[in-house]
């Protein structure tokens, strides 16, 4: 196995920590912290360095903090790539895209505090915005992912002419994207709403972010079944050791995410349990991402010349500076 290159090392290590930002971000939610810096972007209750009076102020402005070194980390590795990757090559493209995509998640986390989308407010603005936030968070880590696979020497993503299996893999990567939009909703509704016994509110009285909560546990149940198929077609379709072993992490660690899903539900959302099914998410979404990219980084036979005996060619080797 060719060891990873200095570069592919630092791609990893700022995918892991924005997992970490994300994890911290979702206990600002959980704690009710996203009015701690008041009605003030970039700065904190109208100061650089605010006083540290309350926990709500703490746990705001140290989320703040760390998501400006994970901008800062994301602008590095894009500089670095621009100088050690050559023109039209796969690692500058993710890298570009990761740092659009760590813009707009700074963006979307000023117009939450700006319109004043925290804290008690119940809006159905504010549980759109939550969705958007997630979705973003999810293409931004599978961009990282990609910068890092693609800089470990992963080949190109080939799309068109996969046949069922490019449909159902693309299929899977938008049915999590929608499991993830919806548990960002339902994580609100924890969070406004707490339950004081297991079940369901489907009442009409209720609000209707208690009546969207059982929306997510079902497509999630749904969309691990589905998964778990596509992990079989892939691992019979694509039978290199990288792609099997990558899509069986993928059916398992979805298993596990459904599994905490309903722990979560029947210990009634405490704060760690949320911290831990996000991370187990975030994880899924990863590991779908690899998978995806092995998969389809093999090129269909119709498409591969008379005689060729090799699914891909090699991918260049890039010495990096």
């Amino acid at each position: 196995m060719t060891p990873l290159s200095s570069f592919a090392r630092f791609a990893w290590g700022v995918l892991a920590y924005n997992v970490a930002v994300v994890l911290w971000g979702a206990l600002v939610r959980a704690t009710g912290s996203g009015a701690g810096c008041g009605r003030h972007w970039p700065a904190c209750n109208g100061q650089v360095m605010p006083q540290l009076a309350s926990t709500h102020t703490m746990i705001e402005f140290a989320h703040r903090a760390t998501s400006g070194i994970a901008l800062l980390l994301v602008l590095a590795m894009l500089v670095w790539a621009w100088r050690a990757f050559p023109r039209g090559h796969l690692v500058r493209r993710g890298a570009a895209l990761s740092t659009a995509f760590i813009i707009a998640e700074a963006l979307l986390g000023a117009g939450l505090v700006l319109f004043e989308l925290v804290a008690d407010d119940k809006s159905a603005m504010r549980a759109f915005s939550m969705s958007a936030h997630l979705v973003n968070t999810f293409l931004l880590l599978g961009a990282l992912t990609l910068t890092g696979w693609w800089a470990s020497g992963g080949a190109p993503v080939r799309v068109r002419k996969q046949g069922a299996l490019g449909a159902v893999l693309l299929t899977a990567v938008g049915a999590t994207i929608l499991v993830g939009a919806t548990g960002a909703v339902t994580a609100l509704g924890d969070t406004l709403f707490p339950k004081s016994a297991v079940g369901f509110d489907l009442s009409s009285t209720a609000h209707f972010l208690e009546r969207l909560r059982i929306v997510h546990p079902l497509l999630a149940v749904v969309t691990s079944v589905y998964i778990t198929a596509v992990g079989w077609m892939v691992r019979r379709a694509r039978p290199s050791a990288t792609t099997r072993r990558l899509a069986a992490i993928l059916t398992a660690l979805f298993a596990v995410q459904v599994a905490a899903g309903l722990v979560n539900i029947v210990l009634r959302v405490p704060i760690w349990m949320q911290l831990t099914h996000l991370f187990l998410a975030d994880c899924v979404w990863i590991a779908l991402v690899l998978t995806t990219a092995s998969a389809l980084a093999h090129e269909p036979a119709e498409a591969r010349p008379a005689g060729s005996a090799s699914c891909t060619p090699p991918p260049p080797r890039v010495q990096v500076r």
